[in-house]
């Protein structure tokens, strides 16, 4: 622990640093011999939140959004790395663990428009904003008409550019929306259904050091069991298909008693083919069936689905 004192490090987003309080409030709450002075936030510039113009492909892909913050985490200049877990690549990085998770928000996508209730209502040739190519594959099934366009940015900047009319709509996660509050601002909140969100959406992920077992003592504390058999499903399937930003794939588990029911969706690149797959389990099985999920929809998917 750094200096008696454990830090978390975070993005400095405002949605970033509400996720780092959350985690630390949930580290207190669950920690009797800690206190309000005994953690603090240290906010860390990523490369992520620098490059706006472009897609992650294109400047290094999702790991733009950690990897400033996990060399910290590996200098020991914080103890704890808080990361948006869709955020995270599939591949653990080398003496770094990602098993401890908050309980799941609510992993939906929310539309959001200025003069539309609806992505129905939109006019044949509106604009709509995303960054991911998940919700543009999916966003073209529900409507081929519309003309989607990269748009980049954390959640107010995205809001500003809608309200600026540079588009018609744009997608966002329901989670970061309602963290924020605002929620007054959804026009439509998707189905699972109409849009299977993204693996990981949703979870806050608390990011150690393999090593240190003063804060595995206290992390372990926070760690929601239904929500990491969750994300150890969907995580196990992105990593069998080698997903990472250039992956146009959904994939939301969800637990039904003692069932775990992992569904995936994976699209070729031109978005025109998708492949679907639904993989049951029990809950100990959780990274066995993201591995046989992952394994249908490279089955099914060829080498349809890579550049």
């Amino acid at each position: 622990m750094a200096k008696n004192k454990i830090i978390i490090g975070s993005r400095g987003s405002k949605l970033a640093i509400h996720y780092a309080e959350k985690a630390k409030k949930a580290i207190l709450d669950n920690c009797n011999n800690l206190n309000d002075n005994s953690i603090s936030i240290k906010i860390i510039k990523t490369s992520g939140d620098i490059h706006h113009s472009k897609n992650l492909s294109e400047i290094g892909g999702k790991g733009l959004f950690s990897k400033q913050i996990e060399e910290e985490l590996l200098n020991e200049k914080i103890d704890i790395a808080v990361h948006a877990l869709k955020d995270l690549p599939s591949d653990e990085t080398k003496d770094l663990e990602t098993k401890v998770f908050l309980k799941r928000n609510d992993p939906r996508d929310v539309f959001i428009s200025i003069n539309y209730k609806s992505i129905i209502d939109l006019k044949p040739n509106s604009i709509i904003g995303t960054s991911s190519f998940r919700r543009a594959a999916q966003l073209n099934i529900l409507r081929k008409d519309l003309n989607i366009n990269l748009i980049r940015g954390n959640v107010d900047t995205r809001i500003r550019k809608l309200e600026q009319k540079n588009f018609d709509a744009i997608v966002l996660s329901f989670a970061g929306i309602k963290t924020l509050g605002l929620e007054k601002k959804i026009s439509q909140i998707f189905s699972i259904e109409e849009m299977l969100p993204c693996a990981g959406q949703g979870v806050i992920a608390l990011q150690i050091r393999k090593n240190d077992t003063d804060i595995i003592k206290f992390v372990k504390k926070v760690n929601d069991p239904e929500t990491f058999n969750c994300a150890t499903a969907e995580r196990a399937m992105l990593k069998t298909i080698g997903g990472d930003c250039n992956t146009a794939v959904a994939s939301l588990a969800t637990i039904n008693k003692n069932l775990l029911i992992l569904r995936s969706e994976l699209f070729s690149v031109d978005g025109k083919q998708k492949y679907v797959s639904k993989v049951l389990g029990k809950l100990s099985e959780a990274e066995k069936i993201g591995i046989k999920a992952g394994n249908e929809l490279i089955s099914k998917a060829g080498k349809t689905y890579k550049k």
